[in-house]
């Protein structure tokens, strides 16, 4: 594991099960949890903080840590299970889509200072990267990388970089078009951000291909199983760094699969931030029916996802610490 110092490896040891995995739940959404509630009423910052707190009350007795936003989650941060980790993001959420290049945007009143002074035991920063966009929009990026990565070894704090690739000239990121250029586009950017430069700790990455275009998974095939599986070797081979998996909206039966297919194509990852394929299904039970029935879905189905994805980890995933 290449960690820089001893005050991160102590931090990352909050984030880590036993085993060494990173089995963490994701609930920094903003806007998407505004528009997850906004289907059945007009969301209000009550209700985003609300349903972060019954998140992170009913599931952190079973995650190694939870990822909240300082905007709307330190309510929900200081009532987790004792024993579960805390990340925090940094960055606003979405992007500006007046100004070309999706370009990053850290809050406005935060630092990596703050979040460690709010508990956080690690800062995650959310990037949007194309590898094949215009050069001066992504020397901007890895400029501001290389600035959070500074930021985070001053603080002695881990930084957890997510990466979401894009294409500026595809605009559906599901489509057949975008899943024929997403492994190239996912993997280059994860080689770029394995540099000591940006001083990352842990990289939270989408897997190389949409699983939906595989073989055996659904009906319109882009990659063969086994150019899928070559893509998930290539992606673990682009780095020397740990990293973790985002579950990118997917369900959690498709996630857990996704797992299942990385180990068995020898991809070396060390766990999960997963959050919707936990409890977005909370959310329709949270509006329409009321915190009780929304309790009561987070105890039995949000419990039984995140359990049974703990039990996929302990199948499939690597400890952080396998090369330390």
């Amino acid at each position: 594991m290449k960690t820089s110092s001893a005050g991160k490896k102590k931090y990352l040891e909050q984030i880590t099960n036993e085993a060494g995995i990173i089995g963490a739940l994701a609930i920094d959404q903003r806007g998407a949890l505004k528009k997850m509630i906004g289907k059945y009423k007009e969301a209000t910052a009550d209700d985003v903080i609300r349903f972060k707190e019954l998140v992170s009350q009913q599931l952190t007795p079973y995650a190694s840590a939870i990822l909240l936003d300082p905007e709307y989650g330190l309510p929900a941060a200081e009532i987790r299970d004792s024993d579960c980790g805390l990340l925090l993001a940094y960055e606003k959420t979405g992007y500006d889509a007046t100004t070309p290049g999706r370009l990053p945007d850290v809050l406005n009143v935060w630092s990596v200072k703050r979040l460690k002074e709010a508990g956080a035991d690690a800062c995650k920063f959310l990037l949007y990267y194309d590898v094949d966009e215009a050069e001066e929009i992504n020397e901007q990026k890895r400029a501001y990388m290389e600035r959070i990565g500074s930021e985070c070894t001053a603080e002695d704090i881990p930084f957890f970089l997510e990466i979401v690739s894009y294409d500026a000239e595809i605009t559906d990121a599901t489509s057949l078009d975008y899943a024929k250029v997403k492994p190239r586009k996912v993997i280059e950017a994860m080689r770029e951000f394995s540099q000591e430069r940006y001083q990352v700790d842990v990289l939270k990455v989408e897997v190389p291909v949409n699983m939906n275009y595989v073989e055996g998974f659904g009906e319109t095939i882009c990659y063969t199983q086994a150019e899928a599986a070559a893509y998930f070797k290539e992606q673990s081979d682009a780095t020397e760094l740990p990293f973790i998996f985002l579950s990118a909206g997917v369900s959690a039966e498709l996630f857990q699969e996704t797992l299942r297919f990385a180990k068995q194509s020898d991809s070396a990852f060390n766990g999960v931030l997963c959050g919707r394929a936990t409890w977005a299904n909370g959310v329709e039970s949270f509006v329409k029916e009321g915190e009780e029935h929304a309790i009561g879905w987070l105890s039995e189905e949000g419990r039984r996802n995140i359990e049974e994805l703990n039990t996929v980890l302990k199948e499939t995933a690597t400890s952080v610490y396998l090369n330390a």
